[in-house]
C-alpha cells in the first residue's frame, strides 16, 4: 500500500513540477527553468541525504558508472516536458508521458533489461496499453 501511495504522490508532484516549470520558462526560458529545477532538486536531495544517512558513500563503488549518469536524463526530461506542455497542454502531455513510460517499462519487464526480473505479460496487459493509447487519441480531438 505504501508503494502505491508513493507512486500516486510521484504522479502529483511530476504534474505540479511540469506546470511550474512551464510557467517559469515563460519568463526565463526552457533551459534556464530546467537548470533551476535541477539545482533545487539537487539541494533538496542533498539535504534529505544528510538528514537520513541510510547508506554510506562507499556504496557508490558498487554502482555501474552508466547508472550514475542517469541524473543527466533529468535535463532532457524537464525541457521536453516544458516544451510539450507549451505545445499541447498539461493533460495531453501527462497522458503521453504515461504511455511512453508504460511502454518502455513494459519492454524492460518482458526482456529483463537492466537486471530486472523478466515478467510474463498476458493479453490483459496488452489490452490495457491499447486502451491508454486510444485514450490519448481521444484526448487529442
Amino acid at each position: 500500500m505504501k508503494g502505491l501511495l508513493l507512486a500516486l504522490m510521484t504522479g502529483f508532484f511530476i504534474t505540479l513540477q511540469g506546470v511550474a516549470n512551464s510557467r517559469i520558462s515563460e519568463g526565463i526560458g526552457t533551459w534556464q527553468a530546467a537548470t533551476m529545477t535541477q539545482f533545487t532538486g539537487f539541494v533538496t536531495a542533498l539535504l534529505i541525504l544528510l538528514f537520513v544517512k541510510k547508506k554510506s558513500w562507499q556504496a557508490f563503488k558498487e554502482v555501474s558508472p552508466v547508472y550514475l549518469t542517469s541524473g543527466a536524463l533529468a535535463a532532457i526530461i524537464i525541457s521536453s516536458n516544458i516544451s510539450a506542455i507549451h505545445r499541447v497542454g498539461v493533460t495531453l502531455t501527462v497522458a503521453a508521458v504515461l504511455i511512453a513510460q508504460l511502454s518502455l517499462t513494459f519492454l524492460v519487464d518482458i526482456n529483463g533489461w537492466f537486471g530486472v526480473k523478466k515478467q510474463h505479460m498476458r493479453l490483459p496487459q496488452f489490452i490495457g496499453i491499447a486502451l491508454m493509447v486510444i485514450g490519448i487519441i481521444l484526448l487529442n480531438f
